[in-house]
């Protein structure tokens, strides 16, 4: 069984057992695990309403995933993707609520300031892991409190009059499509998946197939290594904070300029750019792994929402299959163990 088949496997495994504990749990508590499940199917593909609220959440995760699993593989752990959508989210309704241009102008400019804000909250961490050696984790988790007050701020003091919102964005502005809206029994679908479907085969390619990419890629395998053959370590590392700040912020733009199409004081944060972490793991920081995690995690939250109704099922309980399903992904030595024990007996018979 070759390395590539098993990394495939073992992400297959962990959800496997994070359903499966999950169905333990559900029968020790007293509720029906088919009725459970079954209610969770019908929740994401149930009705062609669920299927557009599914795709419809599925796309900031694909971004967050994409932010988290690009930072991994250039050695970097990006803890503040949550901050990093919360300003991207109001520098696309910013732009989108401020400026009277033309669709085909004023689209493309308020994704392109989500982006901007995400990679400048972003470069920050980077900057300072660069050239200071202070540790991302730390800068990024205490960036995603100064985004969200900070964001609040803004709002309340210049972006709304007497509510806790801005203005909906100009319809020259909005991801929003009638189309979809018609066609999936007018959810809150919009052309945002398209754009994160397309950013996933950008992080891929330039990942693997440039030689700036293979340079990241090096620096965090080995920065000592990468130092001794000519590498600006230092502004590697910026870089790669500033993309995954910036796929961060398109996050945020899917939100502020589909989903809700305004920002909002938030109470806490979305939840979303955590999630990402979940969904880079559980993808393997690969792209196309991002996509198929952000489907699983984005219909087990749209899903959810249906357990109560259906089956008198809490609905925490799939966050507590997406957690054990994540320690399943973070104990994948354990499996990758098991399955090195039976391919090893297999040799031997």
């Amino acid at each position: 069984m070759s390395s590539r088949l098993i990394n495939i496997i073992i992400p297959v495994i962990a959800v496997f057992l994070g359903i499966l504990v999950g169905t333990i749990i559900m029968v020790f508590s007293g509720y029906s695990p088919v009725e459970g499940y079954t209610a969770l199917w019908n929740g994401i593909f149930g009705e062609i309403y669920y299927v557009g609220e599914t795709i419809r959440q599925v796309t900031p995760y694909i971004f967050a995933g994409l932010a988290v699993a690009f930072a991994f593989r250039t050695g970097l752990f990006n803890i503040g993707v949550e901050g990093q959508l919360i300003v991207g989210w109001l520098a696309a309704v910013w732009v989108g609520v401020s400026f009277e241009l033309p669709k085909i102008i004023h689209l493309p400019l308020a994704i392109l300031a989500a982006a901007v804000a995400g990679a400048l909250w972003g470069f920050i961490p980077g900057l300072l892991k660069a050239k200071f050696k202070v540790h991302e984790v730390i800068v990024t988790i205490m960036m995603n409190y100064v985004a969200l007050h900070v964001t609040n701020a803004i709002i309340r003091t210049y972006l709304s009059e007497s509510s806790d919102r801005t203005e909906n964005v100009a319809e020259s502005a909005s991801l929003a499509s009638p189309f979809f809206e018609t066609l999936t029994d007018y959810s809150r679908m919009h052309w945002g998946i398209f754009i994160a479907l397309v950013c996933a085969f950008i992080m891929w390619f330039f990942l693997e197939k440039t030689t700036k990419g293979y340079e990241l890629r090096a620096v965090g395998f080995n920065q000592h290594a990468s130092q001794y053959a000519g590498m600006n370590v230092g502004n590697n590392i910026i870089l790669s904070m500033v993309i995954s700040g910036a796929f961060a912020g398109l996050a945020g733009a899917m939100e502020g300029l589909g989903t809700f199409g305004y920002a909002s004081i938030k109470g806490g944060f979305t939840g979303v750019g955590f999630d990402g972490i979940a969904v880079a793991l559980l993808g393997g920081n690969a792209a196309i792994g991002v996509i198929l995690a952000a489907l699983l995690f984005g219909g087990l939250k749209i899903g959810a929402l249906n357990m109560p109704l259906e089956a008198g099922v809490p609905n925490e309980l799939v966050d507590i299959i997406i957690a054990l399903i994540i320690f399943f992904v973070a104990s994948s030595y354990m499996i990758r163990w098991f399955i090195e024990r039976l391919r090893n007996k297999k040799g031997v018979k």
